[in-house]
């Protein structure tokens, strides 16, 4: 089955609510505009339930079918928070707030699951509930273990949840999955490095905390090539690196790093953690200074349950016909990770086209992209909740 005919006509008018979306950026938990748009709509299109303040301002959207269907009940969920990024677009809808932008297409996945709303609460074609989440805080705050901690999942007796994200250098109306891992997990770290300042002419007077921490952040990259199975994926990255000092003559007392750890299994997540520690200690008394490491566990690995992801997969087949079932999965992290350790479900990827990356402030979601996502939130609902 193809694009679903009511969704192409409604292909504009949900292009507009992202577009005003787009206009209006917000970020991390405090979506105010963003959050009433989506419950204003929600209740106008005659859910039967609409939710607001679920993991502090996610919204959440219940349509009950035709008949209660033993009480089954499908998730779809759809982020809708913007990035601190100052757009780069010249659009006309760019972002009214220097500063804020929906650089990771947000704006288009919520658009994209209203749209899949409001077919459904017309049409009704199901047996059970649809429950759409319209989550916060994708962006770094773990809005979906926040949705978790307040109960989404029981509360609406969801026992299957499903995900969607644009992926731009994918052709549009393309899906591309893979079972188990997708995305990764994403752990922080930061180290302080610790010697002993002085002047720069007298190096021999001091600990060189700079000489150390740059040796410290060549060695950090022997944990991919040394410590980890080449068959198994990890990325180690040092991405700031601050001395206590700016002057050109002084040997800093302290250097600060931070960086990132990203891994696709559990076993990989405890040796990343366990190395960085070994080689930040070994490394700096080496050079007569000392390593304190502080280490923070982010988002878990999103990995797609087998079954779900099968079905997925061939509900976007039935939409478009150009599925890739074996993607490769990304080193990036998603929060949708903590909805899928509650119930068993999947997370796909669309295609954006031929634009610029997430991320970036020249991105923008490509709207020819909206049928496609919201007749495959249809499909998995009518579907799964088939009516008899």
């Amino acid at each position: 089955m193809p694009v679903r005919n009511r969704l192409a006509e409604l292909q504009p008018e949900i292009a507009a609510w992202r577009r005003d979306i787009h206009e209006n950026p917000e970020l991390m938990y405090d979506l105010p505009r963003t959050s009433a748009l989506v419950a204003e709509k929600l209740r106008d299109f005659g859910c039967d339930e609409v939710v607001e303040g679920i993991g502090r301002s996610g919204v959440v959207g219940v349509i009950r079918g035709r008949s209660d269907g033993q009480g089954r009940a499908i998730g779809l969920r759809a982020d809708m928070d913007a990035l601190p990024i100052l757009e780069a677009t010249g659009l006309p809808y760019a972002s009214k707030t220097p500063g804020r932008m929906h650089a990771c297409g947000h704006d288009g996945h919520t658009a994209m699951l209203l749209g899949a709303a409001r077919y459904l609460a017309e049409t009704r074609n199901f047996e059970g509930r649809a429950v759409v989440i319209f989550q916060p805080a994708e962006e770094g705050g773990a809005g979906g273990l926040a949705m978790c901690e307040d109960g989404v999942m029981e509360r609406f007796g969801i026992a299957e949840v499903y995900g969607l994200h644009n992926m731009p250098g994918i052709p549009v109306g393309t899906f591309a999955i893979r079972p188990g891992p997708i995305m990764a997990a994403t752990d922080e770290f930061d180290i302080t490095v610790t010697g002993r300042g002085g002047h720069a002419a007298k190096p021999h007077d001091c600990i060189d905390s700079t000489l150390a921490a740059s040796h410290i952040v060549v060695a950090l990259q022997s944990i991919a090539a040394r410590n980890a199975d080449p068959l198994k994926q990890i990325v180690v990255s040092v991405c700031s690196f601050r001395t206590d000092s700016e002057a050109y003559n002084v040997i800093p007392q302290t250097v600060r790093l931070k960086g990132t750890v990203r891994t696709l299994e559990e076993g990989m997540r405890d040796l990343g953690e366990a190395r960085v520690l070994a080689v930040a200690e070994a490394t700096a008394a080496a050079y007569g200074a000392t390593a304190e490491l502080c280490y923070r566990r982010g988002y878990p690995v999103t990995a797609n349950a087998p079954d779900q992801t099968d079905f997925a997969a061939a509900m976007a087949e039935k939409v478009s016909g150009r599925i890739d079932r074996a993607t490769a999965p990304l080193m990036g992290g998603e929060d949708f990770s903590y909805m899928l350790l509650e119930r068993p479900g999947a997370y796909i990827f669309l295609g954006n086209g031929d634009t610029a990356s997430v991320h970036h402030p020249a991105y923008d979601f490509d709207d020819a992209a909206i049928p496609f996502g919201a007749s495959w939130f249809v499909e998995l609902v009518e579907s799964r909740l088939a009516a008899g």
